[in-house]
């Protein structure tokens, strides 16, 4: 039986590790041919090399207007045409709203807010040749509400959110459907590095845990699985939204 991405072409951002790994596997679980677009040479290779002749790895910088346009030229030129983007590169930098430095404010801007920006405007050309697509966004609960340690982490997830809905407002007529997706904390080598930090690892875990209803963090593969439902012809009549896969934190008030 043919798998539900049969015959698309999807570039995944930030594939190397985490959430873009989870999803670029499942993507091509799935029957679809995957551009590995990371930054990172090592582990982006080994994600393409791990998934076969119908992957292939494009060394990315999403900050950079040029390896945008790259990524989406080589899903083009190596498979035909590009059907679907997932924008999930980011990286993240503790500080309060006072204590972040300009550069680390760029920097996030560049890779969170920007780079979701560069991969939409070249992937949308590409997706109107190809007769429509589908772009998921990662954004983040944190563009919903607030946390005051990770102030411009908050900002830029906020901007996706916001980028996501307009983008979907513009391209709709072109067949094209914008979503954005907004986890919770999610058990990737990223949230691992921030709790490694703690004098408690575990103990924060299990903190952090007991805020959620069903008391644990999502695994990225439960992210990936939401974004095949939005990259798939599942969610045909989805745009514009932004999915919260939260276990539930933000039901609460207390």
């Amino acid at each position: 039986m043919a798998g539900r991405l049969h015959g698309k072409v999807a570039i995944v951002t930030g594939a190397g590790s985490g959430i873009g790994k989870s999803v670029a596997e499942l993507f091509a679980e799935e029957g679809a041919a995957v551009v590995v677009a990371e930054w990172n040479r090592q582990t982006g290779a080994q994600t393409a090399t791990a998934l076969g002749q119908r992957a292939i790895f494009c060394e990315t910088d999403v900050s950079k207007s040029g390896d945008a346009r790259n990524m989406v030229e080589t899903a083009v030129r190596e498979f035909g045409r590009l059907d679907i983007l997932v924008n999930n590169a980011a990286i993240q930098i503790l500080g309060t709203l006072d204590q972040t430095s300009e550069e680390d404010w760029d920097r996030l801007q560049a890779v969170n807010l920007k780079g979701v920006f560069l991969g939409m405007k070249y992937a949308i050309p590409a997706m109107i040749a190809s007769g429509g697509g589908s772009i998921v966004n990662i954004a983040s609960i944190l563009g919903f509400v607030g946390d005051p340690d990770l102030a411009a982490y908050c900002a830029m997830k906020g901007g996706v959110i916001a980028m996501t809905k307009a983008a979907a407002l513009g391209y709709g007529p072109a067949g094209i459907r914008v979503n954005c997706i907004c986890p919770g904390d999610v058990d990737t080598p990223m949230v691992q590095d921030y709790m490694n930090k703690s004098p408690d690892p575990e103990g924060l875990r299990r903190e952090i845990s007991s805020k959620y209803a069903l008391r644990r963090i999502a695994t990225p593969r439960e992210v990936a699985e939401a974004a095949l439902y939005l990259a798939s012809d599942a969610s045909s009549f989805i745009t514009g939204d932004a999915l919260v896969i939260d276990g539930g934190l933000t039901s609460k008030c207390y």
